[in-house]
């Protein structure tokens, strides 16, 4: 059995932590390890907080088109759970999508996607080929409770 999900979100801070609660959610009612569940749901919150700060064209001034909003999509498959993150914002530095800035000990902001990294088992940063925007994907593989309703082993 696998387990899918897609919400369109407003790029308001309020909607974080919606996803990630829809998120532990599912995990919770699948039987995921409560470890696991909650590496992703922090990873999550990081790519959500950068769709949210990052994801729109400031230069338009968010007038109600589609850079107020972005896009999580998640499944649940066998052994693996995949996550993606998509907005309508600039996006990653032309021919730079997979670097990950490495922020200083004291600063307060740049942390987000390398924990993101060290919480994942695969990432991919990149942008999208039509409109424009970033989209982080990334993956884990879960492992399940002794009681889990859903496990596939």
């Amino acid at each position: 059995m696998s387990i899918w999900w897609s919400l369109h979100l407003r790029r308001e801070a309020a909607s974080v932590p919606l996803a990630r609660r829809l998120l532990l959610g599912t995990m919770e009612t699948a039987g995921v390890d409560p470890d696991i569940s909650f590496e992703l749901s922090v990873a999550l919150t990081e790519a959500c907080a950068n769709a949210v700060e990052h994801g729109g064209d400031r230069n338009t001034g968010d007038t109600g088109d589609a850079s107020e909003a972005y896009r999580v999509t998640a499944y649940l498959d066998g052994e693996t759970c995949h996550i993606e993150v998509a907005d309508s914002g600039p996006g990653f530095p032309a021919g730079q999508p997979a670097l990950v800035r490495r922020a200083a000990q004291d600063e307060e902001n740049g942390r987000g996607l390398r924990l993101i990294e060290e919480l994942a088992d695969h990432v991919h940063f990149g942008n999208r080929t039509t409109r424009g925007g970033a989209v982080v994907t990334f993956d884990k593989i879960v492992k399940w409770r002794a009681d889990a309703p859903l496990a596939l082993t």
